[in-house]
């Protein structure tokens, strides 16, 4: 179908949503003017693009597992789009976020706003991961569309916890932390804006990185804001967690995230943050287990000393700075991040647009609260607070930083709690803030770039408890080292 011009009563319109009024001087050359522009673009418009073929084409999209089959309700769609005959991956069997595009499968970010919608395309570490060998073999359950850290916000149900199904996984990456109770999934893929990586891990006891910002590409991932958008991986194990980021990462010099695992942690210096522990929604327990967890880690040679950091108090007012009104922003656009070089997902840009204008009421409670802030925001301070925001990040990194100069590791509790309970009885308002709460810990380096790892290092009341560790900026590796040599001396689920 030709593209269509704006008449003049359009104009009009157009123009009011612009802050100035048209003479009738100005409507009648701009009508002819406009008409042959978009003549112009519609030529463009119906030209092929550059094809994008597929390297791999046995995919079966698959379907929505029965219960008796995702007891966790873990799992949106089983599905099978198998790779290389050989790689490093070979044989392994990864689950990804319903949010990372797999063409053919079915994607709804947990959502009744996308769901239907088939990608055309595969996500770049989709990519790396199938010329690895592997099989993609799930699209996993989150919070709807990525806002929550709860883990019962999706529109088709809440992820329970394998260690207690009374209990969630946290999120929004919750499919990704319990899929890995299932024999037939060996890895996953987890997205993490606020802590949506590390958080499920912890809730789950298993190994979640959140990758130094800019790491791992975030192409063709539906996201929230570009600038704090991780995409990384989970496993029950750390040498996994290792090796799947060794395949999704660009290449950096010296980077083998595999080979330095069993160095230990003799002479790495972790600053245990003082103000990481006794929120007001931490649990004694937790907090014990982790300080527990560090004294460990200096018994096999690391040195510990505490290190204040006031700061981290309010690093997640940042992260809320940016959120809204980038959200805002980015959904203006249909998803698309405008003003950057490179490939652009045209296909999704058409199928979000359609959906916000046709289901916009099937947005979750905490996207459309931060999509009126954010919408606020621009109109009334015209970028002002956004800009301040993003202008203040490298101040508060070099916080960060100041302590990473005398540490080689930052320790705190990856949440303030253990898994939240599944109540449906909630009133949403108590919901939303829970979703909060659970992130007070990991927020902070979501607005810093820093890596960060979850890792489990004690079971409380049946539950798993997660310890925090972070590094330097590109330096993962040190931190997946720290979190290989826990789990590989000390039994958690007996500490």
């Amino acid at each position: 179908m030709p593209m269509r011009s704006p008449g003049r009563a359009e104009l009009i319109e157009l123009a009011a949503l612009n802050h100035f009024e048209l003479t009738d001087e100005e409507l009648s050359s701009f009508v002819p003017m406009i008409e042959a522009m978009v003549h112009g673009l519609d030529e463009i418009d119906r030209m092929p693009q550059p094809a994008r073929p597929l390297k791999y084409h046995q995919r079966d999209p698959g379907g929505r597992p029965q219960p008796e089959n995702d007891p966790l309700n873990a799992i949106l769609r089983r599905c099978s789009v198998k790779g290389a005959a050989s790689g490093r991956l070979a044989g392994k069997r990864i689950g990804v976020k319903d949010c990372v595009l797999v063409a053919g499968v079915p994607m709804s970010c947990g959502s009744l706003l996308l769901d239907g919608y088939i990608p055309d395309r595969d996500a770049a570490i989709v990519t790396r991961m199938l010329d690895a060998g592997a099989e993609i073999t799930a699209k996993l359950n989150m919070d709807d569309m990525a806002f929550s850290g709860s883990g019962d916000s999706s529109a088709f149900g809440p992820v329970l916890n394998p260690h207690n199904r009374d209990y969630l996984t946290g999120g929004s990456s919750g499919g990704s932390g319990a899929a890995l109770y299932y024999d037939d999934i060996d890895m996953t893929i987890g997205g993490d804006q606020g802590g949506s990586i590390r958080i499920p891990a912890s809730f789950c006891g298993v190994v979640g990185l959140k990758p130094t910002h800019g790491l791992v590409p975030y192409t063709d991932i539906l996201g929230i804001d570009p600038t704090i958008d991780h995409i990384g991986p989970m496993a029950r194990k750390t040498a996994d967690v290792a090796l799947l980021l060794e395949v999704i990462a660009d290449p950096r010099p010296g980077a083998a995230y595999t080979q330095g695992l069993d160095q230990g942690v003799s002479g790495l210096r972790i600053g245990v943050v003082k103000e990481g522990f006794g929120w007001h929604s931490s649990e004694p327990d937790v907090d014990q287990a982790v300080r527990d967890a560090v004294s460990k880690l200096a018994k096999l040679g690391a040195s510990v000393e505490e290190v204040s950091l006031p700061i981290h108090r309010r690093a997640a007012r940042f992260l809320s700075g940016i959120t809204s009104e980038g959200l805002a922003m980015l959904m203006a656009g249909n998803g698309l991040v405008h003003h950057v070089s490179g490939a652009y997902n045209d296909h999704l840009a058409q199928a979000m647009g359609a959906a916000r204008r046709m289901r916009g009421s099937d947005m979750p409670r905490l996207l459309k609260l931060n999509l009126l802030l954010g919408t606020h925001l621009n109109r009334t301070y015209h970028g002002r607070v956004y800009a301040k925001v993003q202008n203040l990040r490298g101040w508060l990194r070099g916080q960060y930083d100041r302590a990473l100069e005398r540490c080689d590791l930052l320790a705190m509790p990856t949440t303030p709690s253990k898994a939240l309970k599944n109540d449906p009885s909630l009133d949403p308002q108590t919901r939303l803030a829970r979703g909060w709460h659970v992130a007070n810990n990991t927020a902070a380096f979501d607005v810093t770039g820093h890596p960060s790892v979850s890792v489990p290092c004690a079971k409380s009341q049946g539950l798993p408890v997660g310890l925090m560790l972070t590094g330097r900026h590109f330096e993962d590796a040190t931190v997946l080292r720290a979190a290989y040599a826990y789990e590989r001396n000390v039994d958690w689920e007996k500490s």
